[in-house]
């Protein structure tokens, strides 16, 4: 006996069973709620406005528009009207407005909707609301609502509905576009594109199963199977290999500015910003703290971390500064490391200064009573940092003669690969050339959104993604597993990439979800 759910065919089993038992029930459940209520909420941003739009989606949307809008009949789908809108109970005018009906399943939802544009005072959203909580089996919505009823509908699945939560709280270009492309369904096309091979990969083993026996199979149809999951396997971890892009533009690249006390990094954070982000002192040791600030850098999202200078110290204070110093080390993608230009000069080459990051000698007063503690930090955390771009910045090169900068330092710099930048904080000297390094760094750092390659954005597409090519892997490499064994190892990788879509999911994953989404969306 065969089982079909939203496109994964799962065997006869217990385990596909029950699967199949937890979804359906599931879908039913939400269904059977989204089917007997009608929900609507202001869907524009609350505040002083021109318009405010409020949504409302379910069975009941004939009867709103009839009640509040004054409809002798069904009005035209899609097209706008300029009507008066009305208290149902007591008749009394709430304000006039343009009022727009779809039908279902041509809209967001795939139920009836309907939207009311009226004008956005406090009181007039308030009233229409309230006339809309009047009416039998409406009620206002839950965040999130309207897209989940999408998706419970057919018209998104969960990439897309994480898309449309990403353009919601995009703040740069870049992240539009990424939110953009995922929206449009960029991935569910890629996912989709490896369920349904893998889909045709069971099937042949299956028929080679069931059929085998009968000498009606084509020979080597299980070395074409093997073949095409290897390649399937290949693609997932290419497409898993992206050094974390996709997320890095989502949540912003993390830029952590180091360096011992004293050779500028709060001048450079406040030049970064174009603003007083951190006090400015001649007095060594002043920025004890991480100070932060998030910025938008050729469009790209960047979090800039300014941090105590790394250094040896008896203060107790001083010491847990280069604790978290350290700390945000360790996160950094980005790594600006500040260096004074006389200490640079005696430098033999900038190989050797970069690797003193890696070198972490100033935590020996860090933890001093931990030894233990002192060696983690010492060999893996050490480790982590090398994953991390580094850009050297030499500052104060204003207190050096023009010829020495021209003939020594210009020469030295030139001669080596790594990134490294001249400036001064206080006369703003090569400050443009930094800049550009440092926007073609995050650049980089980021996936190019006009290459419009499909790239992970969510650890929860990587954390099935990586179960899938788990299950993809032993089905290649273990030859002596019997082949029903191995087939139940396909199913189970088909089920990962369904549960990335949603085509098998469970009211946990949607939670997950949707609990970020306002309302109204």
């Amino acid at each position: 006996m065969i089982y079909f759910l939203r496109g994964i065919r799962l065997s006869g089993s217990i385990y596909g069973r029950k699967i199949i038992h937890q979804s359906v029930q599931t879908s039913e459940h939400n269904w059977m709620r989204c089917s007997t209520s009608t929900i609507y909420a202001l869907s524009s941003f609350p505040g002083r406005a021109a318009v405010a739009v409020i949504r409302v989606s379910g069975p009941q949307v004939i009867m709103v528009l009839k009640s509040l809008a004054r409809f002798k009949n069904i009005p035209e789908p899609r097209k706008l009207f300029l009507k008066k809108i009305f208290d149902p109970v007591n008749n009394k005018m709430l304000d006039r407005g343009l009022v727009v009906w779809f039908s279902k399943p041509k809209s967001f939802t795939g139920e009836d909707c309907c939207e009311l544009h009226i004008h956005s005072g406090t009181a007039v959203i308030m009233s229409v609301l309230q006339a809309l909580g009047k009416l039998p089996k409406t009620r206002p919505a839950e965040p999130g609502e309207f897209t989940k009823r999408a998706f419970l509908n057919g018209k998104l699945d969960l990439t897309e509905v994480e898309g449309i939560a990403d353009l919601l709280n995009a703040e740069t270009e870049a992240q539009q576009q990424q939110a953009l492309s995922q929206m449009e369904g960029c991935l569910y096309n890629l996912y989709s594109g490896w369920k349904e091979r893998l889909k045709i990969c069971l099937a042949h083993v299956e028929a080679f199963i069931d059929f085998s026996e009968d000498e009606n199979i084509e020979d080597g149809i299980l070395d074409l199977t093997l073949k095409s999951v290897q390649s399937v396997f290949n693609e997932i971890e290419n497409h898993l290999a992206d050094n974390r892009r996709g997320e890095r533009l989502r949540s912003g690249v993390k830029v952590v500015i180091v360096g011992e006390p004293n050779v500028g990094k709060s001048s450079l954070l406040n030049l970064i910003c174009q603003r007083e982000v951190a006090i400015v002192s001649p007095l060594s040791g002043t920025t004890r703290d991480v100070i932060e600030a998030a910025l938008n850098i050729g469009g790209y999202p960047v979090l800039v971390c300014d941090t105590a200078g790394l250094q040896e110290t008896e203060d107790l204070v001083e010491q847990e500064g280069v604790k978290r110093a350290f700390q945000r080390l360790q996160q950094a993608d980005l790594i600006i490391y500040v260096k004074h230009c006389l200490e640079f000069i005696e430098q033999k080459n900038i190989g050797e200064l970069v690797n003193n990051i890696y070198k972490p000698t100033f935590l020996s007063a860090v933890d001093a009573n931990n030894v233990d503690s002192q060696k983690n930090l010492r060999s893996e955390d050490a480790e982590l940092l090398k994953n991390s771009e580094v850009i050297v910045v030499i500052n104060k090169s204003d207190l050096l003669p023009e010829e020495i900068i021209k003939e020594n330092l210009k020469q030295k710099l030139e001669k080596e690969c790594i990134s490294c930048s001249l400036i001064s904080c206080k006369t703003e000297y090569g400050l443009n050339s930094f800049l550009s390094l440092l926007q073609n760094k995050i650049k980089k750092l980021c996936c190019d959104s006009r290459t419009f390659k499909p790239s992970l954005t969510q650890d929860r597409h990587r954390f099935h993604l990586v179960k899938c090519q788990k299950y993809l892997k032993e089905y290649i490499f273990e030859e002596e597993t019997d082949i029903a064994i191995k087939a139940e190892k396909l199913r189970k990788g088909l089920i990962e990439l369904g549960m990335i879509t949603g085509h098998v999911c469970t009211e946990e994953v949607l939670d997950v979800i949707f609990k970020d989404f306002c309302i109204g969306k």
